[in-house]
């Protein structure tokens, strides 16, 4: 993605695809509405945090971020609670979708267990960062 705003990202979006971006972003901003929505590294980001990256530098990171990928949508949630990887901690109640540590992964909406995607989104949002 070349996109420098959030409306370009937006425009980028293949069409098949951007049906579930766009309420994805608003899923997102209803459910953390504090959370600044901008464009970080690719991706449709939501809020930030001081993060040190892999040079040791420190940089403005998303709590949420938003991508579109070849295969499927990433909902990064970068945020630790207690230890543990918000997303992670809610792997067996998000559906039928992949969890990393941070990253939520889905082709379908319906493959999602929204409910609990929301409450994740708000966790997250009230404990941002890795740190």
């Amino acid at each position: 993605v070349k996109a420098k705003t959030v409306k370009e990202y937006f425009a980028s979006v293949p069409e098949n695809r951007k049906k579930l971006i766009l309420f994805l972003h608003k899923f997102i901003q209803k459910s953390a509405p504090k959370l600044k929505a901008h464009l970080a590294y690719n991706m449709l980001g939501y809020g930030v945090f001081p993060y040190k990256n892999y040079k040791k530098e420190i940089v403005k990171w998303p709590i949420i971020a938003l991508a579109n990928q070849k295969n499927y949508v990433s909902v990064y949630v970068c945020s630790v609670n207690n230890g543990q990887y918000i997303a992670e901690k809610y792997k067996k109640e998000l559906g039928k979708v992949s969890v990393g540590k941070s990253c939520i992964r889905f082709k379908k909406l319906e493959d999602v267990n929204l409910p609990i995607l929301k409450k994740v989104i708000a966790v997250a949002a009230k404990n941002p960062g890795l740190f």
